[in-house]
């Protein structure tokens, strides 16, 4: 080995330092949402705020357990090879659903604008934690699972067709699909669907670049794709 190459050590030392990166990340975006919730409906004692919050921690702890540290070390980073547009779509998506969305929602419950019956409320606190489970199985299966679109050549990218991925290309975008919508009437805002509509719109645009780039920049994603011919709705597209 040259002295130019990485020691096993000093991979294991960024790996370690990047996870601490990534957990920082984590509990700040667990203050942002908390702070988007309770400064928007202007109290604490929001008993649906603070089930969003647990299911959130929930998802988080169960990722935290089943994917390899590398790939936690890799979402924590803005990889080099990031699309640019990628850029834009994946921060406007993610912002709009959280913490736009919450920020609506806890402007409604304040407000009392929307009236929500609790069984809705609870029924779609079930497709939440259907999103954040497949959305963790998709994690789990692919260890290229990157919070970037990129060709991941430092890390040995290939296809991915375990799992989930043996019913729809991208069953991370599909995972938000199911909890987008979800959050909002879980937190009884049917207001809050705007935003989180919105974010949706720009993630299917993102899933269509980012199957574009697969196709043309990834060996072996183009027979992939003629094997699993849907790329975010199972039966639709």
């Amino acid at each position: 080995m040259s002295s130019s190459e990485p020691s096993q050590a000093d991979e294991s030392q960024a790996i370690r330092e990047a996870t601490f990166r990534r957990l920082i990340q984590v509990v700040m975006v667990l203050l942002v949402l908390a702070v988007s919730l309770f400064a928007s409906v202007g109290r604490l004692d929001w008993i649906a705020g603070w089930a969003y919050l647990g299911l959130y921690v929930g998802m988080i702890v169960a990722t935290g357990l089943v994917i390899e540290r590398d790939l936690i070390a890799e979402r924590a980073r803005m990889g080099e090879g990031t699309k640019d547009w990628d850029r834009v779509l994946g921060s406007l998506s993610i912002f709009l659903v959280t913490p736009g969305a919450l920020i609506v929602a806890g402007l409604d419950e304040r407000f009392g604008w929307s009236q929500f019956p609790t069984m809705v409320q609870v029924v779609a606190a079930g497709f939440v934690i259907l999103g954040s489970a497949l959305s963790v199985w998709a994690m789990a299966s692919n260890r290229f699972f990157s919070g970037t679109v990129r060709i991941q050549t430092d890390r040995g990218h290939t296809v991915v067709d375990a799992g989930p991925y043996g019913f729809v290309r991208h069953p991370g975008y599909l995972a938000w699909c199911i909890s987008a919508p979800a959050i909002p009437l879980m937190l009884g805002s049917l207001w809050a669907l705007i935003p989180s509509l919105l974010g949706l719109c720009a993630l299917v645009l993102r899933t269509s670049l980012e199957d574009g780039t697969l196709r043309q920049e990834l060996p072996g994603y183009e027979d992939y794709a003629r094997r699993v011919c849907y790329r975010l709705l199972p039966g639709v597209w």
